[in-house]
């Protein structure tokens, strides 16, 4: 199986057991090759991650990877929240998180290559997905999804 199958099926299999308990699969990372690798799985729900959440994601996913055994090798696995900063990967995280403040990094140059501004819109049309950030002095700047090279919430401290 490539890296991307064995990736496909851990992200199914996370998602078979986060959706009876209403958790949603934020990202599902697989690190280092050979022998020894590191599974992390990031999850959270609308009202926040418990320490609960996690252990049951682990244990059911322990059970199910040591059945099936997708991975060559001992792996270690790591259940945990996103963070405060979480990744902004999907639409959806787009349209959740419209009027909170965000870190984005462009692909292309012809944009600023990296930026600070609150979420002022999101708009999904004929497939394309457009997100308006309002930067500090009111500037718009309006791209696609398939333009960010990375997103991150931003957490004013």
């Amino acid at each position: 199986m490539s890296r991307l199958d064995v990736i496909s099926r851990l992200e199914a299999i996370a998602g078979q057991v986060a959706a009876p308990r209403n958790i949603e699969i934020v990202e599902v990372e697989l690190k280092g090759s050979g022998r020894s690798h590191l599974l992390r799985v990031y999850i959270d729900t609308p009202n926040g991650v418990t320490h609960e959440d996690c252990a049951a994601v682990s244990r059911e996913m322990s059970a199910i990877l040591d059945e099936e055994d997708p991975i060559a090798g001992t792996y270690e696995l790591e259940v945990s929240s996103p963070g405060i900063e979480r990744k902004l990967s999907k639409w959806r995280d787009w349209e959740r998180f419209t009027g909170k403040k965000v870190t984005v990094v462009m692909k292309d140059p012809a944009q600023p290559k990296r930026f600070e501004g609150i979420i002022a819109k999101t708009a999904s049309s004929d497939g394309v997905e457009q997100v308006t950030v309002e930067l500090a002095d009111s500037t718009q700047i309006e791209f696609s999804l398939e333009q960010v090279e990375q997103a991150n919430l931003k957490f004013e401290w």
